[in-house]
C-alpha cells in the first residue's frame, strides 16, 4: 500500500496591526428620581452670611449661574446633570452642596428669589452623565 503524495504549500501571512477602533465619545448616562428644590443667593435662601460663593469655591456667576447643589457623597463636584424644567434641559455641573441636601435631593440655582419660588420643589427624573 502506498501513501498518497502530500504537497506542502508555503505561504507568507502578513499580520498588519488592526486599525485602531475610534472610542465613542458619548458618555454613559443614568436616570435617578430626585427631589429638586430651587434656591438663589439671597439671605432668605442662603442665610444672612450669604456671600455668593459656592461650596466648591466658585462664584454663583460661574457657568452663567447655571449649576446645582447636591449631596457630594452621591454626586461629586463637577458631575453634569440634566434636570427637566431647568435651563432647557441642558447639562449643568454640581458645584455646591448644602446642609439639608442628603441623598437623592438637589437644589437648582436661580439668579433671583422670584425665579426660585416659581420653580419651587419638584420630583423629577434627573439624567446623570457618568464619564
Amino acid at each position: 500500500m502506498s501513501l498518497p503524495d502530500i504537497a506542502f504549500v508555503s505561504a507568507t501571512v502578513s499580520l498588519a496591526p488592526k486599525a485602531a477602533q475610534p472610542l465613542t465619545s458619548r458618555p454613559k448616562v443614568k436616570t435617578m428620581m430626585m427631589e429638586v428644590t430651587a434656591y438663589c443667593s439671597c439671605t432668605i435662601c442662603c442665610g444672612r452670611n450669604a456671600r455668593g460663593v459656592t461650596a466648591s469655591g466658585r462664584k454663583v456667576s460661574h457657568n452663567g449661574g447655571a449649576f446645582v447643589a447636591a449631596d457630594t457623597n452621591v454626586l461629586p463636584f463637577h458631575t453634569r446633570l440634566s434636570i427637566p424644567g431647568y435651563r432647557s434641559g441642558k447639562t449643568v455641573p454640581v458645584i455646591d452642596r448644602g446642609g439639608d441636601i442628603k441623598g437623592n435631593r438637589l437644589d437648582v440655582f436661580f439668579k433671583t428669589h422670584a425665579e426660585a419660588k416659581k420653580f419651587g420643589r419638584r420630583l423629577v427624573p434627573v439624567t446623570v452623565r457618568v464619564d
